[in-house]
């Protein structure tokens, strides 16, 4: 198929992209740029869709297909080699590049999630020993039905994801991005804060209670252990697979207003709006030991414990249906880029691509996705959205 038959289309998801891209600054004298940046950010998602995990395999990648490129975008220059292609990713605004890919998303995905994980990743091998540089560290937000990326924001230097989860829920509010969804983070964001953003933004949460709260777990676990029946909601599930066979009681109570009064004493802990704790006791039969475990939450949402149940297995999706993919699938974690913001935006474009390489209608893996689409530009094409006419 001759790559001059293909078409946009009405409004593909390649059609969109571009549209988003144009919006980035160009940080380069107009009069020095040989390849502009919608050409250079184009190469690097088709490269990183098409299985090639840096920039010198990347522009490898788009020297052999350029006839392919040059379907959609004019490259009159050709393709930047693997250097200059550092050097631009490295000067692109991160946090406009960011705000790039939410809109993206909101665009070609416009349903609201139901739910929504927050967690965060870091990319090990993007640290500076040399200058004292720490590793990447990105908070993802991901829709765990939907199997969505839906945005990030890196953590700063010195500081940790508390300081990132409310910049990323109010990137991810806009226009009432988030209202109505239940927002799962880890224990981490346990705290009055990061709740009332996510409770401004017309959500729910639902928070883990663990050691960095000491007092607050053990007053949930003294309720559980006294609370009447007739007060609890249980419900129990069984999965097995992977050698080991896991049984999860869910137990929830609407009697919650206690942990939104007064403060008792000076730092207490109070959330907004809670109105459901939870309690998750799992057993897990494995060939040579059997192990449990108890896990507590909080959270604002009316929930029954179905509900409960399913919101708190969906959270842990964000570590095997996107960390797992990024690590083994993208090696994120083998990444070494350490200067400028190519670590940054690099973790945007990866997240570009499986939302691409993702959406597509087919049973083959994500991997083998990423190898066919390397090999053969009609698959390219298709997880493109593009239409031959």
């Amino acid at each position: 198929m001759p790559l001059t038959t293909l078409a946009l289309g009405e409004k593909s998801r390649l059609r969109a992209l571009l549209e988003h891209f144009s919006v980035i600054e160009d940080p380069r004298e107009p009069w020095k740029v040989a390849h502009p940046l919608p050409e250079v950010l184009l190469l690097v998602v088709c490269g990183t869709i098409a299985d090639c995990d840096d920039y010198d395999h990347i522009a490898a990648w788009g020297e052999v297909h350029l006839p392919f490129l040059r379907g959609m975008l004019p490259y009159y220059h050709g393709v930047p080699g693997g250097r200059w292609l550092t050097l631009l990713m490295n000067r692109i605004d991160p946090g406009l590049f960011s705000a790039c890919f939410t809109a993206w998303v909101r665009e070609m995905w416009p349903d609201r999630p139901d739910f929504v994980a927050i967690d965060g990743k870091t990319s090990r091998r993007s640290h500076d020993r040399g200058n004292g540089k720490a590793p990447l560290h990105l908070v993802s937000a991901f829709a765990t039905t939907a199997r969505l990326v839906l945005g990030q924001e890196a953590v700063a230097d010195k500081s940790n994801e508390i300081t990132a989860i409310p910049i990323l829920v109010e990137r991810l509010a806009a226009n009432g991005g988030l209202k109505g969804a239940t927002v799962t983070i880890d224990a981490i964001a346990c705290n009055a804060i990061i709740a009332a953003a996510i409770t401004a933004a017309g959500a729910h949460y639902l928070l883990a209670v663990k050691s960095n709260q000491p007092t607050l777990r053990t007053e949930i676990e003294d309720y559980f252990a006294s609370a009447p029946a007739e007060v609890l909601d249980t419900v129990t599930d069984w999965d097995k697979g992977h050698g080991r066979i896991e049984e999860r009681t869910v137990t929830i109570s609407r009697e919650a207003d206690w942990l939104g009064g007064d403060r008792r004493f000076p730092g207490e802990l109070r959330l907004p709006g809670v109105t459901t704790i939870i309690k998750v006791r799992s057993r897990t039969e494995l060939k040579d030991r059997c192990r449990t475990d108890t896990r507590y939450y909080i959270a604002s949402a009316v929930f029954t414990a179905q509900v409960a149940a399913e919101a708190v297995r969906g959270h842990w999706g964000i570590e095997n249906r996107l960390h797992w993919v990024l690590d083994v699938v993208f090696g994120d974690d083998q990444a070494r880029l350490r200067t400028g913001h190519g670590a940054k935006n690099m973790a945007v474009v990866r997240h570009f691509a499986i939302n691409l390489v993702r959406a597509v209608a087919d049973k083959k893996t994500i991997k083998l996705r990423r190898k066919v689409a390397g090999w053969d530009v009609t698959y390219l094409t298709a997880i493109l959205g593009l239409q031959p006419r």
